[in-house]
């Protein structure tokens, strides 16, 4: 609950309501403003730590005037005992900060929530070939839980130490995970053809995504190894019990939001698709499996934490292709962590997050 004096609050008629103290590491990003966007709606938790080294001193609606009226605290520098006073820490931070500073709160009793890479590979040896560096706490990969709910809700709830999904992992994963749990995937050749927005390489300046770079423009990149490879695969063999042919595939589009994935593989009979993607998600608060022979649109999903699918099957042919869309800013970040804080700290799954998609 993150409120200015003075300033509209959407809870200012309530009765006091005892709340949990969450922090943010690194909040100058797209990732950080996301958060606060929506823990600023979230009536069960205050904001009471927001870090930058660069931006301390600095009112946090000064960098995001979206957050003015809304949040009225300032950065401060990264102070390890600050962040004691937490329940919760949210690091959204780039690969490899989170793994130095979650030692320190964990012994403290803070459970943290890492939106980087850092804790989502379990095997060491795999995570420092695809990042580059030495893990600085590798005995705590076993003990991260993996933080995708649909899979691991019960786990997250117990939770001291959560790996926050990729995005484009997040898409892929929801719109194999029927198929890998039902077993009627024919040799587990899987192709996922993904496409994202720009603010999916951050907010950073890079001339790659820049207006005149970036638009009217479409194109692949990474196409011979993408981090996010491993980290699906990780999950595919964890169900499968096997390693499978998979091919993952990311393009840049020119748009600013959203995640499009196209999943492609073969069944080894014919299959009911719809009816096993609707009964897999039917309790599932943030997945829509859409009516049969729909295609699902990323702006369908803008700035909601919803994923929506559909599962179609090409002519007659073993061939099936499934549509994933998500917000890599919501479902595939922001949304998705407080999804998983939610469980942890115990409140209702779905709290700060039922808003319905921005259209235009």
């Amino acid at each position: 609950m993150l409120t200015c004096l003075g300033y509209y609050s959407p809870f200012a008629n309530q009765e006091d309501i005892t709340v949990k103290k969450v922090g943010i590491v690194g909040a100058t990003g797209y990732t950080g403003v996301e958060l606060l966007r929506l823990l600023a709606m979230h009536d069960g938790v205050e904001v009471t730590v927001v870090t930058s080294r660069a931006n301390a001193g600095e009112r946090v609606d000064a960098m995001f005037p979206n957050l003015r009226g809304f949040v009225d605290i300032e950065f401060t520098a990264p102070d390890e005992k600050s962040l004691f006073v937490c329940d919760l820490v949210f690091f959204a931070t780039p690969n490899g900060i989170a793994m130095k500073y979650a030692p320190a709160l964990l012994e403290q009793g803070v459970k943290v929530i890492d939106l980087a890479a850092d804790y989502r590979i379990k095997d060491q040896a795999v995570w420092e070939q695809w990042y580059g560096m030495d893990h600085a706490s590798p005995d705590l990969l076993s003990q991260a839980i993996y933080g995708l709910p649909e899979i691991h809700r019960e786990k997250i709830k117990e939770a001291q130490l959560v790996a926050n999904p990729g995005c484009y992992p997040t898409a892929v994963t929801l719109a194999l995970l029927p198929l890998l749990e039902s077993g009627i995937l024919k040799d587990a050749d899987i192709i996922a053809d993904c496409k994202s927005g720009a603010s999916g390489a951050g907010r950073g300046a890079n001339v790659g995504t820049l207006l005149a770079e970036a638009g009217d423009n479409f194109k692949a990149y990474a196409a011979t190894g993408h981090r996010h490879l491993p980290e699906i695969s990780q999950t595919i063999k964890r169900i499968l019990g096997e390693e499978a042919d998979f091919t993952f595939i990311p393009h840049l589009l020119p748009i600013i939001r959203g995640i499009h994935a196209t999943v492609y593989s073969s069944l080894d009979q014919q299959y009911d698709l719809y009816s096993l993607y609707a009964k897999r998600y039917e309790n599932e608060p943030f997945v829509d499996v859409l009516p049969e022979g729909s295609h699902p649109e990323t702006r369908s999903v803008k700035s909601s934490n919803m994923c929506r699918i559909s599962p179609l099957r090409v002519g007659d042919k073993q061939r099936v292709v499934v549509l994933s869309v998500i917000d890599n800013l919501v479902k595939g970040a922001a949304g998705q962590a407080i999804q998983n804080m939610n469980l942890m700290l115990g409140f209702e799954e779905t709290k700060a997050l039922n808003a319905p998609a921005l259209l235009p």
